[in-house]
């Protein structure tokens, strides 16, 4: 009786030690995942602080179209006024909220820089072409954290649906992360035209 007792003892000893191994490797996976979206949205706050000086620098262009300034502008608040905290990562439509909201501002300055073409003395502006450098640099970056956000989140994701992980997962209340997903139309090749 005994013996069964102290084998009752240490294989429940066992599944405690093991149970709180998994549990750390869970939450050392689920800070990967807030650390990568910290990241993220470090580099969206880069982008949105190059827009003022972005649209103050294409002001100074006489006649530019006071309409793409405005729609920058407007984007740009838009934008930065969506706020996605960690607990919002396990909702993949505040994440997908948020990526719209990016988005708008991704294509309010693409037709920014679209206009800028038809002004050459502001493509000939030193302070313009650094901030366009500086913009596209950042726009790399993005995509460059998406992704990473992304593996680190199929990582977790992966971590929480494996057995016997998935038990101490359900226990722990982990949740699963939404990804960053591919702009809508983004599987559509963009029309080029070279007429004119």
């Amino acid at each position: 009786m005994k013996g069964k007792l102290i084998i009752g003892l240490v294989v429940l000893g066992l599944i405690v030690v093991f149970g709180i191994s998994v549990n750390n490797g869970l939450v050392e996976k689920e800070e990967g995942v807030e650390s990568a979206w910290a990241q993220v949205e470090n580099q969206y706050q880069r982008r949105a602080d190059l827009v003022p000086n972005l649209v103050n620098t294409v002001k100074g262009a006489a006649n530019f179209e006071q309409e793409t300034l405005t729609s920058v502008i407007e984007a740009r608040s838009k934008a930065t006024s969506i706020n996605i905290s960690s607990d919002d990562l396990n909702d993949p439509a505040k994440l997908q909220q948020f990526q719209e909201a990016q988005g708008q501002l991704s294509g309010a300055l693409s037709r920014l820089l679209v206009s800028v073409e038809r002004y050459p003395e502001l493509k000939a502006n030193a302070n313009f072409r650094d901030l366009q450098s500086q913009l596209e640099g950042t726009e790399n970056r993005i995509a460059t954290e998406r992704k990473r956000f992304n593996d680190t989140a199929r990582g977790y994701n992966t971590a929480i649906r494996k057995f016997p992980s998935s038990i101490f997962a359900s226990i722990g209340g982990f949740e699963r992360k939404a990804y960053f997903e591919a702009d809508q139309g983004a599987e559509n090749a963009p029309t080029v035209d070279f007429g004119n």
